[in-house]
């Protein structure tokens, strides 16, 4: 089994108030470890004491997003927050044409290449968007072709469903050679209805989960980014959803 991880986002209005308090109440939950999306006013070495302190590691970080400008920020940032793994992430105009996929891919491949010289992996959170079809294919398709070796996958399981079109485990297991992170969220697969505790919506968890390369794959993520449910109650239902049913470890 692999460790549980929260993204932040899930509590980020609660994180915007009291990060300390939010990462406190995570960790007495079991979370091994934690996913930022932001920083909430602290440094990334002072977020990163504070995690550690708590029995918990960062993951990843969704900060800072990597650009052709700032890849020296990127590294630095890493090195702080003591992980070797950079975040990207696109929006729906780079994947809706075969041309913008490949203008995408091709800057992408380039940030890999250098980040991969500094010991740094570029991973891509995806969306709905890039498991929609283009010409034939699922964008993800075009996009995997032409963006070279050195990229990995940050696979959210339930935006590659985009909305119930596709099987996300079957998704999963495609690209499972390159998921180092598993974002796992449930819901109804509906665009724009609010997503649910896991074990509670339409995901088949478990098939997700074991489709991924084992050799390859480091953390299970929650992440859920709407609900309408206490978000806290969701987290810790989330949780023991992943224990209970074998299907990932925490700290309890």
């Amino acid at each position: 089994m692999k460790p549980i991880a929260l993204q932040l986002y899930t509590l980020r209005d609660a994180a915007a108030a009291d990060v300390v308090g939010v990462l406190k109440k995570v960790a007495a939950l079991g979370y091994a470890g934690v996913e930022p999306a932001g920083f909430h006013g602290l440094s990334p070495a002072e977020f990163r004491r504070i995690v550690e302190d708590l029995g918990m590691k960062i993951c990843s970080s969704h900060g800072p997003g990597a650009n052709p400008d700032n890849l020296q920020e990127v590294i630095d940032a890493a090195g702080i927050l003591g992980i070797d793994l950079a975040c990207c992430g696109y929006g729906p105009a780079q994947f809706d044409t075969r041309e913008h996929i490949r203008q995408t891919a091709e800057m992408v491949a380039g940030m890999a290449e250098k980040l991969q010289r500094a010991g740094i992996t570029l991973f891509q959170h995806n969306h709905y968007w890039e498991f929609a079809p283009v010409e034939g294919r699922l964008a993800y398709d075009w996009y995997t072709q032409d963006c070279g070796p050195y990229v990995a996958f940050e696979m959210d399981a339930y935006w590659s469903a985009n909305h119930g079109a596709n099987d996300p485990a079957a998704m999963t297991k495609k690209f499972a050679d390159r998921i180092p992170l598993l974002h796992v969220k449930d819901g109804p697969l509906q665009k724009d209805k609010a997503m649910m505790p896991l074990g509670t919506g339409k995901m088949d968890i478990p098939a997700v989960i074991k489709a991924c390369n084992e050799k390859v794959l480091r953390w299970v993520i929650v992440e859920l980014d709407h609900c309408d449910i206490d978000m806290f109650d969701a987290v810790a239902q989330s949780y023991t959803y992943l224990t209970k049913n074998g299907l990932a470890k925490g700290r309890k």
